[in-house]
């Protein structure tokens, strides 16, 4: 077993292919190969790269690797020699399930990293989502749950994070959080994430954060409520309200932020790290002639502008609609039995 020496190929057919390749080759070079050298004969670097490109292509699997790849030969020899042609499903399957998980995780992290640049002013969705066909229940294992930073502007994940089968997303969120470059950038989450720790963590990095705020907190929400309320009241003229919404031929939704500067001199608030913000979000949806209703609270460290925090909350639905959308639809994730390997 040892670090990889192979080379990739200096004849790239394109710059973007030379940066894409070369990109990928500095951050995987020096993933330990499992197997003793004298057994690779296929170095594990062309199987990074086989299993990246065919898993941006919609492979769903090990044997959908081992197809593309095959189909995909002459365009693969460009960047690689693949000298003894496409390792078996069997083979990327046995390989991969042997790779040190934090090593090539960091390795992708590192790799994500590079091409999501800087994320000063970026909005950072975190949330969870479960792998629901991973169960296995004939080993007593329950379906793979796992936590991801979701750059928002970028539309690409920066950061995966698994959950313990004796834990839960908090912890994950937290350790997630703390590997990441943030500075500068905005980090929401949902209710689950409300917790002053988080919150902690996320200005260590030097960052600002938005959390849903619900019943989890019951004296947080108890104080935001109250305090929401009177101020509409009495119609303080440190509230900021904005207004939008969309209409289709079958639903109409409207949305509401209300934002209000933080009070300085409550002892609930005290333990949030940072918090300058506190405010509420009203939607209403009438789909079919059906009106559905909704309000939720949030705390924020960032100063009270209401539409900067309209944006920001609107666009942490982008983890829903475009990350885990695209797997689920696009990628079948919900469907894929790899545990590892």
């Amino acid at each position: 077993m040892g670090k990889q020496s192979f080379k990739p190929f200096s004849r790239w057919s394109s710059t973007l292919a030379t940066s894409f390749v070369c990109k990928i080759y500095n951050h995987f070079e020096e993933v330990t190969d499992p197997r003793v050298n004298r057994g690779a004969n296929h170095p594990l670097i062309e199987m990074i790269f086989l299993t990246l490109c065919a898993s941006i292509c919609d492979a769903e699997g090990w044997v959908d690797v081992e197809r593309y790849g095959n189909a995909k030969l002459d365009w693969l020899r460009k960047f690689f020699p693949f000298e003894n042609g496409i390792p078996s499903h069997d083979t990327l399957g046995r390989v991969f399930s042997r790779l040190d998980t934090l090593e090539f995780y960091a390795a992708l992290q590192s790799w994500a990293n590079e091409i999501a640049g800087s994320l000063r002013g970026q909005t950072i969705a975190v949330d969870g989502k479960t792998l629901r066909g991973s169960h296995d229940g004939a080993n007593g294992k329950s379906a793979l749950h796992s936590i991801s930073a979701w750059a928002c502007g970028l539309r690409m994940c920066i950061g995966l994070n698994s959950v313990d089968d004796e834990s839960n997303e908090i912890p994950a969120a937290q350790e997630l959080i703390r590997l990441l470059d943030l500075q500068g950038a905005v980090v929401t989450a949902d209710a689950m994430h409300c917790q002053t720790e988080t919150a902690k963590a996320i200005v260590s990095k030097d960052a600002d954060y938005i959390l849903t705020v619900k019943g989890n907190q019951p004296a947080l929400q108890e104080v935001l409520n109250t305090t929401l309320l009177k101020a509409m009241d009495n119609e303080d003229p440190k509230l900021r309200r904005c207004q939008s919404g969309e209409t289709t031929r079958r639903r109409a939704e409207i949305r509401e932020v209300v934002v209000l500067p933080a009070p300085k001199h409550c002892s609930v608030l005290a333990g949030w790290e940072g918090i300058k913000t506190i405010g509420l979000i009203y939607r209403s949806r009438e789909i079919n002639g059906q009106v559905q209703e909704s309000t939720e609270t949030f705390i924020s460290s960032l100063a009270p502008k209401v539409r900067d925090h309209a944006k920001r909350i609107r666009e942490h639905w982008g983890i829903e609609n475009k990350q885990h959308w695209i797997l689920d639809v696009t990628f079948s994730e919900d469907s894929s039995r790899i545990r590892k390997g």
